[in-house]
């Protein structure tokens, strides 16, 4: 087995150290190697669809996905971003339930889809992993609630801000000190709850203010200072 044969294993890998994986025993985490499914995704491939049934969990190994939500305007709602570590589809651990989102590529993606039958038994058995999962669900709980209220309470450029914060937080900065995450104007329109004129709108604020940058797609950050101002809602002088 060749050194990079070795580093895909989980009980090797490094990404699984982020997430729920980590509770699992060796043994148990052999067992999920050996059934796991390797897959790569294109930027724009979907996952899976809302509504399908999936018999496993997605871990991803590295890239980035935006999980969405059909509206009643017949639009799709981005919820949140999902990248590097985190594992999604974890409610057939304890549901047998539709996917209640449609999970789409962000970026190019590697995944691991662990067969669900490789997650239930260590669930049952292992109390430690069976309460990192339970204590994920909380954090996701409490994730959402933060959301709904940001929505509720700020402005379309509060949450512009903390958005662009959040994802150099996340995902970093590329060579040249833009985002590393790439994102349309309709997906961050669609992530902070606005439509895309609102959002061009607030963005080319930031930009005469010399707060951000633009480059066609690309985004960055040249005062974070005064965007963690704007989240708090207080006026910010340079």
């Amino acid at each position: 087995m060749t050194s990079e044969e070795l580093n895909e294993r989980c009980e090797n890998c490094i990404v699984r150290k982020t997430n729920v994986l980590q509770a699992m025993s060796k043994n148990e985490l052999k067992q999920v190697s050996n059934a796991k499914i390797s897959k790569s995704l294109k930027k724009g491939d979907i996952l899976f669809k809302e509504g399908e049934c999936l018999n496993g969990v997605f871990c991803i190994r590295s890239g980035a996905t935006k999980l969405s939500k059909l509206s009643t305007s017949g639009n799709n709602q981005i919820i949140k971003i999902a990248g590097k570590g985190k594992i999604i589809g974890k409610r057939v651990i304890i549901a047998h339930e539709k996917m209640h989102m449609q999970a789409t590529a962000l970026s190019d993606m590697q995944v691991c889809f662990i067969p669900k039958n490789k997650i239930i038994e260590p669930f049952k058995k292992n109390n430690k992993f069976n309460l990192e999962v339970f204590k994920s669900f909380t954090s996701e709980l409490k994730e959402a609630d933060n959301v709904i209220m940001n929505r509720s309470q700020k402005s379309a450029q509060q949450r512009l801000a903390h958005i662009l914060l959040d994802l150099k937080n996340t995902y970093g900065l590329d060579d040249s000190g833009f985002l590393k995450l790439k994102i349309t104007r309709e997906d961050l329109a669609s992530l902070i709850g606005t439509v895309k004129e609102s959002c061009v709108r607030n963005m080319t604020v930031l930009k005469k203010k010399n707060y951000i940058k633009l480059d066609g797609q690309s985004i960055a950050i040249l005062d974070e200072k005064a965007l963690k101002k704007i989240i708090k809602g207080k006026r910010y002088r340079n």
